[in-house]
């Protein structure tokens, strides 16, 4: 079973060398939401599948090295090499990774036993009952107004106002100041952010295929960071119940050699 178990791995990882198991950070690909069963609760779940991995590392940064700081690079995704600029791809070639669509990077306190070429895959970083943090770029609006960016009510529609009713109202004082504060809430651009859902559940596993519970920013097709929540709480407790037993009538059935307890007065 245990060289069936390595073939397995070898065959996912297509023959490199798996990272530390310590390191529990995949790249993915957000593929949908759905709904599945929780497979210890059997509640339903909306759930968003991602597809995390293979991730090849890169390039591994060290604190003595010129960067300064540890720091370990992931590739995901297949890209052609015509569309990749030579000094880009010149990394690719050094590290013996073929050439992706995507690279980042993760900070790490010990780069201790990363090297490149090594690959991370979903097997043995996550399973069901875990919590972790999911990182992407949200959907992007353009340019939005006011009520859409902000919710704002708008101006009044009567009374002879005209074309007002989408408007902001005043921006700035006129004397005392006499301009446009910072953080003034205005229309602009709407969306295309970094954003980091918290403390999610994975509902399950299915090969490279992560259920999460809950939204994951970004659309269909987008990138996405799975690691390990920075929440004190990081596995679902499993709370298991007392198993009572009851006759016909509704009257606890005590176990073999123990006495049912006698009612408290009130």
């Amino acid at each position: 079973m245990a060289e069936q178990a390595e073939t397995t791995t070898e065959a996912k990882t297509d023959g490199a060398k798996k990272a530390p198991a310590a390191f529990r950070t995949i790249l993915g690909e957000k593929v949908g939401m759905t709904q599945v069963y929780h497979p210890k609760d059997k509640q339903l779940y909306d759930v968003t599948i991602v597809k995390a991995g293979p991730c090849p590392v890169l390039r591994v940064k060290s604190a003595e090295g010129k960067d300064g700081y540890n720091a370990v690079q992931l590739a995901y995704g297949l890209r052609k090499e015509k569309n990749i600029a030579k000094p880009q791809l010149g990394q690719f070639k050094k590290a013996g990774v073929s050439p992706a669509r995507w690279v980042r990077e993760v900070r790490v306190a010990d780069i201790k036993g990363f090297e490149a070429g090594q690959t991370v895959i979903v097997d043995g970083v996550f399973k069901s009952g875990d919590y972790v943090d999911v990182q992407g770029t949200s959907k992007g609006k353009g340019f939005a107004g006011v009520m859409k960016r902000h919710n704002f009510l708008g101006m009044p529609a009567s009374h002879g106002a005209s074309d007002k009713e989408r408007s902001p109202g005043s921006l700035a004082s006129r004397r005392a100041l006499g301009r446009v504060l910072p953080g003034q809430r205005m229309a602009g651009h709407m969306g295309h952010e970094i954003i980091s859902m918290l403390k999610l559940e994975v509902i399950e596993v299915k090969g490279d295929l992560l259920y999460i519970n809950g939204s994951v920013p970004g659309p269909k097709g987008g990138l996405v960071t799975v690691s390990e929540t920075v929440k004190s709480k990081k596995v679902r407790k499993e709370v298991q119940k007392p198993t009572v037993r009851k006759d016909k009538m509704g009257n606890i059935i005590a176990p073999a050699g123990k006495k049912p307890s006698a009612p408290k007065k009130a």
